[in-house]
């Protein structure tokens, strides 16, 4: 029997497992979508250690997750676009389509966001979800479903590139080998940068970016912001300074460093998420007339571009999947997360089947290579 059984949060650090009533279709163009694979999100972590994000705050059970495939079992009257069987990538943020922002296309800052395992909204970590057909996109045959389900912090690095206005040519630094971190530099190539330096504080996950999609590695040294931009810029042989740095770090020491990075005229983004207020070099951002940009989630296009990278081989997110863990194992999947045991780790629906090697450990190789590299950041 079809079960939807849901990891749910009900305080930090108590989970739970619990049946949920399947979910009805609400509109005619919604659809109801079985679960196969879904992700682990830092945020995730963040709420089920912290039970908080910001004025976010879990006051009701919660299910987790939002980094979610699956596939298509029912759709709604007024569905054209998908029929049952197809496999989809789901967008989890869903917006009112009538404010402002969403009127002018930046749907991703509407006030009035549904977004999945965020209070006061369940997450995808269930056996069945309903979502609107117009935030599911459909996968290409030579995608998978576990592919499908890294779309999502794939979206977040293409805004983040999209933001920075990465052009043919350029040397981009991305401050944090985390996930995200490596999808930027990932992104920033298929948009054909030509240098990509990956920043980081752990050895580890420099050697991982090193085979994945960097052309060079610094490693971060405890010294001044200022210094360690000297160091990084002369080992890197950035000139007089990089086209664009991103920060998908949040890290205070990082942040500051990018502004004395960036080459004049260049681009910074930010795109990691920490303290809320931090030291700021502004003297820096002025006298270099530099263009400073926001990165939150994604917007439109932004899904589809990351399925057509994947599709056509730019992208390949499937690098970063250490294995895949049955349902029952979900909790201890977030702990090596947590433990920084793995880059990123799958948790299969509770409908779904999990066989063979791949399916039933961490592979060996990729789990060594992400204990060396330390915890991964969030998306």
């Amino acid at each position: 029997m079809a079960s939807n059984l849901s990891f749910i949060l009900n305080k930090p650090n108590d989970v739970t497992f619990a049946e949920r009533p399947i979910p009805k279709l609400q509109h005619p163009h919604d659809v109801l979508v079985g679960i196969n694979y879904t992700g682990i999100c830092g945020s995730d972590v963040h709420y089920w250690q912290h039970g908080a994000i910001g004025h976010f705050v879990v006051k009701d059970p919660m299910v987790l997750g939002h980094e979610s495939a699956g596939t298509v079992l029912e759709v709604g009257s007024a569905v054209s676009t998908l029929r049952k069987g197809d496999r989809v990538a789901l967008e989890p943020g869903y917006p009112c389509r009538r404010c402002g922002p969403c009127l002018s296309g930046h749907y991703n800052l509407c006030p009035d966001m549904v977004f999945a395992a965020t209070p006061p909204y369940d997450g995808t970590l269930t056996g069945f979800w309903t979502a609107p057909s117009d935030f599911c996109y459909k996968l290409p045959e030579n995608v998978s479903l576990q592919e499908g389900a890294l779309i999502e912090p794939l979206a977040v690095a293409v805004h983040i590139v999209k933001q920075a206005r990465v052009q043919p040519g350029q040397s981009v630094v991305v401050m944090g080998a985390g996930p995200v971190g490596l999808l930027c530099g990932a992104v920033a190539r298929a948009f054909g940068a030509t240098k990509v330096v990956a920043v980081d504080i752990v050895q580890g996950k420099l050697d991982f970016a090193r085979g994945y999609a960097a052309t060079h590695t610094y490693l971060s040294q405890r010294v001044s912001a200022e210094e360690n931009a000297r160091n990084l810029v002369a080992a890197a042989e950035l000139g007089e300074g990089a086209d664009v740095v991103i920060d998908a770090s949040g890290a205070e020491p990082s942040i500051q460093a990018s502004l004395h990075v960036v080459r004049m005229g260049g681009t910074y983004v930010q795109g990691g998420m920490g303290k809320a207020d931090i030291n700021f070099p502004i003297m820096a951002l002025c006298l270099k007339e530099v263009t400073a940009r926001g990165s939150f989630r994604y917007g439109s296009g932004d899904y589809k571009l990351a399925i057509e990278l994947v599709a056509a081989g730019r992208v390949d997110v499937k690098a970063l999947i250490n294995g895949v863990v049955p349902f029952k194992d979900a909790e201890e999947a977030f702990k090596k997360v947590k433990e920084g045991e793995v880059i990123k780790i799958l948790i299969a629906g509770p409908n779904e089947k999990v066989e063979g090697a791949l399916d039933t450990s961490v592979d060996e190789k990729k789990l060594k290579e992400a204990q060396a590299a330390g915890s991964t950041g969030c998306c």
